[in-house]
């Protein structure tokens, strides 16, 4: 069993059903990508996940257990941590305070994220630590959001859309951070529309269409498929 299965889960925004019957298993250590067009129900996945919409129907089990209906924040003290698209830090506060408030003990007791850690996967923010967190470039503000989610010493990282709005050379600096998760211990899923480069990064790749999955597979073989990508994603 791997460290998060999610299994044939129904979920609805009021009376619009929106995914129907999606399956998802991630293994410990892998990173795993999310593709879709907009709409697909990408992030409606991950809000499954945390709780914050939870499904009506279907099971959601991290490390075993099942979460399906536990609320947000118990979700979060299990070890899952959640990277927001619209990223949420609070603009009117130093990095610094962004990342004290965040700060939680370690579930596992391993090697708990610090300042320092954090700071020396993304050196800028040490940079900038005194700065307010409005003042930040958009992709300073997304390597403070991960950074914030990292301080809660996440298990798993659900990271939604980090690539929006970037420049090539900042989604290839924040890619390689990504990357280096793995090493440090941390499982991922990573939700975008559509990035050979999300693909580079990724050990094995799931496609969401109209709410349900439409393919999985290793993420290097989808990036050679040109057929699939067409059909789902219209690249």
């Amino acid at each position: 069993m791997g460290i998060l299965e999610v299994e044939a889960i129904h979920t609805y925004y009021g009376q619009s059903h929106i995914l129907f019957g999606v399956s998802l298993s991630v293994a410990e250590g892998e990173r795993i990508c999310l593709l879709g067009r907009n709409g697909a129900g990408k992030t409606t996945m991950l809000k499954s996940i945390m709780g914050l919409t939870p499904p009506r129907s279907g099971k959601i089990l991290f490390r075993g257990e099942e979460i399906t209906r536990e609320p947000t924040h118990l979700i979060s003290r299990r070890g899952i941590g959640f990277v927001p698209e619209d990223r949420r830090i609070f603009p009117n506060i130093t990095v610094r305070a962004n990342l004290d408030v965040a700060v939680k003990a370690s579930v596992s007791g391993g090697n708990p994220w610090t300042m320092e850690r954090v700071y020396g996967l993304f050196p800028i923010l040490k940079e900038r630590v005194l700065q307010r967190g409005g003042l930040l470039s958009g992709g300073e503000q997304q390597m403070l959001t991960i950074a914030r989610s990292l301080m809660g010493n996440p298990q798993l990282l659900l990271i939604d859309e980090p690539m929006e709005g970037l420049g090539p050379l900042v989604v290839q600096m924040l890619g390689e951070q990504i990357v280096h998760l793995q090493k440090e211990g941390i499982t991922t899923v990573i939700v975008e529309q559509y990035s050979d480069f999300t693909l580079d990064i990724s050990n094995r790749a799931y496609i969401i269409e109209k709410g349900q999955i439409r393919y999985q597979g290793a993420a290097a073989d989808l990036k050679e498929d040109k057929e699939v990508k067409m059909k789902y994603l219209g690249v």
